[in-house]
């Protein structure tokens, strides 16, 4: 057999695939990968049947079908006041993985470097290799997970070509302020860097907090390209659809390497989702309060438990820290739970490349029916 140089030769199967597999090897309850166990809105699901009917059974055009892209652009106007354009600034991709990837290897080359805020999401780091990029990776600021602004700016240099921002945050749940923005915004005037904002979450926000998005900012937007998701905004994790906004020159950019990656995403979803979206734009606006809901119901029944936590500010994800519980390294911590008590979490070191040494935290998915989220917090009591 013929030898094989690998491109990525440290990555191995993912925390999520594993945790995953776990789940099902010890029938665990599955509160550790980030997808709902309850169904997308019946009517979405019917308009998908419909199109299914209305024979749009073939290729998408590469940007993504024009009434998507038109919902998209009066969704962006309507929460963030900015007018995109659907013929020149909106892709609709697969996923927002496809997204994440198709921008990194557009924009960064060989040699540049790219910053990343640890914990940063797994597929940044590979998709930068990739690219044959240079991982700047800076911590956040513990323990709110906010920007270290001292050691970002440390990290700025001639060869920074992309900045990896994701807020709301997986997996931490913080989010950015208008005023991070505005920082960020100064910080990055001088260079020649780009942003990707990864804003998949951009509809779980909590407390009454409006997300700040860098759609809504105008110089960052001009520097940007941003990440959205459908599958999260409508329990679809599995139809994977979503989409990228950037200026002209960067979305030309970007387009280029998306349509040799997947080149066009499924037609009868795409045109489901804008039916769906031209007649629910309130679709929205009512996910804080459903995920809120959920949030305060899983704390809730935390409480009791020897774990600690801080409610979440945003995403459908919980962190929890264990440091009364045990001194293990968070995966191991996590391959116990698995194993003993039949619980699945997702350890945070993963989504570190240097994690602290003392951090005992583990991330819970609330995106769970009430019975999923009662049966996981009986089984951690137990802990």
């Amino acid at each position: 057999m013929l030898p094989v140089t690998s491109r990525l030769p440290g990555v191995g199967t993912t925390i999520f695939t594993v945790m995953s597999q776990l789940a099902l090897e010890y029938r665990a309850v599955n509160t550790g990968q980030g997808f709902p166990d309850f169904e997308p809105p019946r009517e979405l699901c019917e308009r998908v049947s419909y199109h299914l009917g209305a024979k749009h059974n073939q290729y998408a055009p590469m940007a993504g079908v024009m009434p998507l892209r038109e919902a998209i652009a009066a969704k962006v106007m309507r929460l963030y006041g900015r007018a995109t354009s659907p013929d020149t600034e909106i892709t609709v991709m697969s996923g927002g993985t496809d997204a994440l990837t198709s921008s990194i290897l557009a924009l960064l080359h060989p040699g540049e470097e790219a910053i990343l805020l640890d914990p940063a999401y797994d597929s940044y780091q590979p998709i930068v290799d990739l690219a044959g990029g240079r991982a700047m990776r800076v911590p956040l600021a513990r323990p709110g997970f906010g920007i270290d602004w001292e050691r970002l700016a440390a990290a700025l240099g001639p060869r920074t070509r992309l900045l990896m921002l994701n807020s709301p945050h997986n997996p931490t749940g913080a989010c950015l302020s208008p005023a991070d923005l505005d920082r960020l915004a100064a910080l990055l005037r001088p260079t020649g860097a780009f942003v990707i904002a990864d804003e998949v979450y951009e509809h779980m926000v909590f407390d009454g907090v409006p997300h700040a998005s860098v759609n809504g900012h105008a110089e960052l937007a001009a520097r940007s390209v941003v990440v959205s998701s459908f599958g999260k905004t409508y329990h679809a994790t599995g139809w994977k659809v979503g989409y990228a906004i950037a200026p002209p020159t960067l979305t030309a950019e970007v387009r280029k390497v998306h349509q040799y990656v997947t080149f066009a995403t499924a037609s009868v979803l795409q045109y489901a989702i804008a039916d769906f979206m031209t007649a629910h734009p309130e679709w929205e606006a009512q996910l804080p309060g459903f995920y809120a809901t959920k949030r305060n119901r899983l704390v809730e029944l935390l409480r009791p438990s020897r774990f600690t936590l801080v409610p979440a500010e945003s995403t459908y994800f919980q962190l929890v820290d264990y440091s009364a519980i045990s001194a293990l390294p968070d995966t191991e911590f996590s391959m116990d739970l698995i194993r003993k008590h039949g619980v699945v979490t997702i350890p945070v070191s993963p989504f570190c490349a240097n994690p602290p040494v003392n951090e005992r935290l583990v991330r819970l998915c609330f995106a769970k029916e009430d019975a999923t989220l009662e049966e996981a917090a009986r089984r951690l009591a137990g802990v």
